[in-house]
């Protein structure tokens, strides 16, 4: 009886593993097919989080090191913190309400004052954009700079306003378009010929190439031109570019990029280059 036993236990233990197995090959099938949705999530993300219009909530936070910055060569460090909140118009419109927050770190210049820490101006942006659009995706609004600085040395004492538009188109795996945007000033020394005055007009292509899991290549270089400079102190036009992902820090997807940028042409005062380093707090819908 004890010999039959011991035959009916062996005899059962192959089926008891074949349970397990199958069991263990759902648990890995149905951890596989979430991993592999949370990657095309992440790399939809990713693709929405470079469309400057998205119908995407978003708080990015945005550091620049500028580096021989300044008539002594030092580093500037400017925090933009830009948060991006879309509402819908209807049943065709959406606006995209943005904000541009700088918070500046910059040295002082010979004879002046020291090294100034605080806030800059605010630029404020609107842009319009239908919630269907076709092949290419366009934006239009007006923008508004705010003199929110807390120091002289950090803004202007204007008002400034003007247009700003964007276009873009998303094949495949590809987010490519630009950015332009032009500032007048609207108060204060109204073009009297004043270094407050204001018109400055701003470029910036951008090119990403994305990758499965989040990852993508970016090249967004922001091109301005001051017009009312000297000839030799008009344009700032950097080259470069870098990297990025979008994944989730527990449940929360953020976007983390790194790229770098050298000013092929500046002003005399102007950063050299310019290491930009971000990380966006994103809010799927």
């Amino acid at each position: 009886m004890r010999h039959l036993g011991n035959e009916a236990h062996a005899s059962a233990l192959p089926t008891t593993v074949r349970r397990v197995v199958a069991a263990l090959g759902v648990v890995l099938a149905l951890a596989y097919a979430a991993h592999a949705l949370a990657a095309a999530e992440d790399q939809a993300l990713a693709k929405a989080s470079q469309n400057p219009v998205a119908s995407l909530i978003s708080v990015p936070f945005e550091n620049n090191f500028n580096g021989e910055w300044g008539p002594n060569n030092s580093n500037q460090n400017v925090l933009n913190v830009k948060p991006v909140i879309p509402v819908q118009i209807g049943d065709k419109l959406n606006l995209i309400n943005r904000a541009i927050v700088p918070f500046v770190s910059q040295p002082g210049i010979p004879g002046g004052p020291n090294r100034k820490a605080g806030l800059g101006d605010t630029t404020y942006q609107a842009f319009f954009s239908s919630q269907n659009p076709g092949k290419w995706i366009l934006g239009a609004g007006p923008q508004i700079q705010i003199p929110t600085h807390t120091s002289e040395e950090l803004g202007n004492e204007n008002w400034g306003a003007g247009p700003a538009f964007v276009a873009l188109t998303m094949p495949g795996r590809w987010v490519t378009g630009a950015l332009v945007a032009h500032m007048w000033d609207i108060a204060g020394s109204s073009n009297d010929g004043s270094e407050a005055d204001i018109s400055n007009t701003v470029i910036q292509p951008f090119v990403n190439y994305n990758f499965p899991g989040g990852w993508y290549l970016t090249t967004a270089p922001v091109v301005t031109a001051n017009w009312e400079a000297d000839n030799d102190d008009k344009w700032t036009v950097p080259l470069g570019g870098g990297m990025g992902r979008v994944f989730r820090i527990g449940k929360q997807p953020v976007n983390m990029k790194m790229a770098y940028y050298y000013n092929a042409a500046k002003p005399r005062f102007g950063a050299q280059w310019d290491l930009q380093l971000s990380l966006t707090l994103l809010f799927p819908k």
